[in-house]
């Protein structure tokens, strides 16, 4: 029950860390490219690589620990849902272009992230360096 507990609330901050990155963004952005989602996903693929590498493989953490951040709050934080919704909308109103762009650099670019926060895992793993 208690990793329930720890999952829902890593949640709730995933989610509240994700609608102030877009709140933060919409200031300074006003384009037609999704960036608030697309960095958000950036971000959320480096923590998640990094983390499964550096905690998620260590004998000596609980294994909710990986569970209540990888599920709860990186889960929350990053979403796929949105990102789909935001490519039909683009389509929708003619910009294919963006759309295409958003797909190629999100799928690129999240296979990118998640391997580079592998690689700083495995780097900083203190004298138990592996290679990805």
């Amino acid at each position: 029950m208690l990793l329930y507990v720890l999952v829902g609330l890593a949640g709730i901050a995933g989610a509240l860390l994700r609608y102030g990155l877009g709140l933060g963004i919409a200031l300074v952005w006003e384009g037609s490219y999704p960036l608030a989602t697309f960095l958000t996903n950036m971000a959320g693929s480096f923590a998640l690589g990094y983390l499964t590498f550096r905690i998620g493989r260590n004998p000596r953490i609980h294994p909710y620990l990986m569970t209540v951040l990888g599920t709860g709050l990186i889960g929350s934080f990053t979403t796929f849902s949105t990102f789909t919704v935001e490519n039909i909308q683009l389509l929708q109103t003619g910009r294919t272009a963006t759309a295409v762009l958003y797909i190629i650099l999100s799928l690129l670019g999240g296979l990118t992230m998640s391997w580079l926060g592998f690689l700083l895992g495995s780097l900083t793993r203190g004298g138990e360096e592996q290679r990805v």
